[in-house]
Formats: structure tokens, C-alpha cells, sequence
């Protein structure tokens, strides 16, 4: 049996042990990207760049620069490249005391070729370091009692204790009282068996539930929000995504519509994770569902206007002009998060 080293360890030995007090723990794999400057192609004629790449850990990140004590858990390989992810990740304002070192394991990677009609991705993750998480790394998620609980339809597809690992967090619900927040994020080309029935099942028993449209009608042969809304069901909040058009939030019999804004797309790639990111803060921050939505779309505009997955942030007040709330109600919100 091979040795997993928690950095958790290190952290709590610098801090204390003083336990970190969490509004979300986004879990799930980052690997390097790697990827063409600003207007470059993967054509062996560009400068490359090498960046973390996760859809957790995006999210994490962007909550961080949003001002919400934010963790993100996962597993890297102990090499040159997992510590450039555990090292970018945490400049970003990330907790990574919640992940592990595998000795053993490669810290995976991925190539991108952006473009604006849509980004080509090719992944080197098959045995990577994350693939080995199983149902005990719950214990680490649910040491740090946050909040909400951040999950995506790409790890149960990594390995089998991957998928065990999921599942113990949204059917068994060891962490009580938190929410078990779930992006569909269906990766097609991840997936060798059938991935409707078990994303549905996922997204059926979680709280909150973030889909694209795109992505139901290519799983599920649904055409429209409520179409999603009736085959998942009532979680707690269902936003359903619908591309530059709109989003729209279910959330009992209440029914919010958002138009997306006109924003010119460098690249789309990381728009969803940052979408997420906005809409957890509206929550957390205790905003309403129109101005959780306006905030998730103009945290995915500063996305879709960069090359990586993050772009610069408007300031507090640029965010509240956007969003349509006063400024004092920010500041509330931002004490409320901080208590988390």
C-alpha cells in the first residue's frame, strides 16, 4: 500500500492546529494546463504556458476573489506539477490543506487549443494521482463542516473510488446540515459507459443543481428549462444554463428568468465554473435569486473575455451596479460570508 501524505498536516502544525472555518469545499481534480499565449494555437509555433486546470478548483478560486473562505480537496501527484497546482491554487486564496500528495501517481495534464468557435482538449489524466481518491477522502470534506459542499459530474467518472467518493457525499450526506452543491459538467469523451442514468441520479439528489442546456439535451433529449426541471425534479435550486441567451433558476414554485449579456468571447472555456462561482456567492452572500443569477453571469463575462479560466475582476462597486443591489448590501453580505 502506497503512502498518501496530507498537507493538511503541514497546515495545521503552521496554523496551530487551529481548524479553518469553511463556506465552501470544492472537491474534484485539477491537473496542469497547458495551453498557447494569447493568440497562439497548439501548432508547435506558440509559446506555451502552464496553469492549474479544474473545474473545482475554479470554482474555489473564484469564490476566494469573490471573498468567501474557500477549500478546495483533491489528490496531485508529489511532483514539479503538483506543485505548481497546489502553489497557483493557493496564491489564488485557496485553503489546500485538504489535499493530498500521492507518491506514486502522476499529477495529470491536459492540452488546449482555444479558439473562439470553441476550445479542442486533449487529456493525459489515466492514472493520475486524483483517480485514486476514494470513499475515505469524504472524511477530510467532512472535517471542515462548510456550507456547501461543491461537487461535478467529472469525477465519478475518473475511477471507481471516485465515484464512490461522490456518491457517499450526495446520497449518504455525512456532513449534516451543509449543501451538496452539483455541476453536470458531462465530459462525453471521459465517459466509456452510460453517463444519463448517473448524472441524473446525482443531480436528482442534490441541492443545488447547475446544467447546461446543451448538456441536457445531449443526455437527457430534453429542449428547454422545464423540460430539465420536470425529469431532475425539485432539489433545492435548479439553474438551468441556455449558452448567451439566459439562465434560469427553479426553485419550488418559484421561477426566475435571467437574460445573459452581450459579451465578446476570447475564449469559453472555465465560463461555467465561473458561473458557479458568482451564483455560490449570491448564496452565501444571502442575495436573491435574479441577483444570484445576474452575479453568475457577469463573473462568467470576466471568463469568456480571457484566454485562461479567470479573468480580472470588477471592482465591489462595478459588481453591484451590475447586479442591480446597493452597495451597503454587499457590504452585509460580505460580513454574513465571513461567518460562514
Amino acid at each position: 500500500m502506497r503512502t498518501v501524505v496530507a498537507i493538511s498536516a503541514m497546515a495545521q502544525a503552521e496554523t496551530g492546529g487551529a481548524a479553518t472555518a469553511h463556506a465552501v469545499v470544492c472537491l474534484g481534480e485539477t491537473m496542469v494546463q497547458v495551453t498557447p499565449v494569447a493568440g497562439g494555437r497548439l501548432d508547435g509555433r506558440s509559446r506555451l504556458v502552464m496553469r492549474p486546470g479544474g473545474a473545482e478548483s475554479n470554482v474555489a478560486m473564484g469564490l476566494a476573489r469573490l471573498g468567501h473562505p474557500a477549500a478546495w480537496c483533491s489528490r496531485v501527484g508529489s511532483d514539479p506539477l503538483g506543485d505548481l497546482v497546489v502553489g497557483e491554487v493557493a496564491a489564488a486564496g485557496v485553503d489546500t490543506s485538504l489535499v493530498e500528495r500521492d507518491p506514486a501517481l502522476p499529477t495529470g495534464v491536459f492540452f488546449k487549443d482555444p479558439a473562439p468557435e470553441g476550445s479542442s482538449v486533449y487529456y493525459y489524466r489515466a492514472g493520475s494521482a486524483a483517480s485514486g481518491m476514494d470513499e475515505t477522502t469524504a472524511e477530510a470534506v467532512v472535517a471542515a463542516a462548510p456550507r456547501v459542499i461543491h461537487l461535478s459530474g467529472i469525477t465519478p467518472v475518473l475511477s471507481d473510488g471516485c465515484r464512490r467518493l461522490v456518491e457517499r457525499l450526495v446520497f449518504d450526506r455525512p456532513h449534516a446540515g451543509g449543501l451538496v452543491s452539483f455541476d453536470v459538467n458531462h465530459r462525453p469523451r471521459l465517459w466509456r459507459r452510460d453517463a444519463a442514468p448517473e448524472l441524473l441520479r446525482l443531480a436528482r439528489a442534490a441541492d443545488v443543481v447547475f446544467v447546461g442546456l446543451d448538456e441536457a439535451v445531449r443526455l437527457w433529449g430534453v429542449d428547454d428549462a422545464e423540460g430539465v426541471r420536470d425529469l431532475i425534479g425539485a432539489p433545492a435550486c435548479l439553474v438551468v444554463k441556455d449558452g448567451a441567451t439566459e439562465a434560469v433558476c427553479f426553485d419550488g414554485d418559484t421561477v426566475v428568468r435571467e437574460p445573459a449579456p452581450v459579451v465578446e468571447v476570447i475564449e469559453p472555456v472555465g465560463a461555467g465554473d465561473a458561473f458557479a462561482a458568482g451564483w455560490l456567492s449570491g448564496l452565501l452572500r444571502g442575495l436573491g435569486h435574479r441577483e444570484r443569477l445576474r452575479l453568475g453571469h457577469l463573473i462568467a463575462g470576466t471568463a469568456l473575455r480571457s484566454t485562461g479560466d479567470h479573468g480580472p475582476l470588477p471592482d465591489a462597486d462595478a459588481i453591484c451596479r451590475g447586479i442591480g443591489i446597493p452597495r451597503a448590501r454587499w457590504a452585509d453580505g460580505a460580513a454574513t460570508a465571513a461567518g460562514s
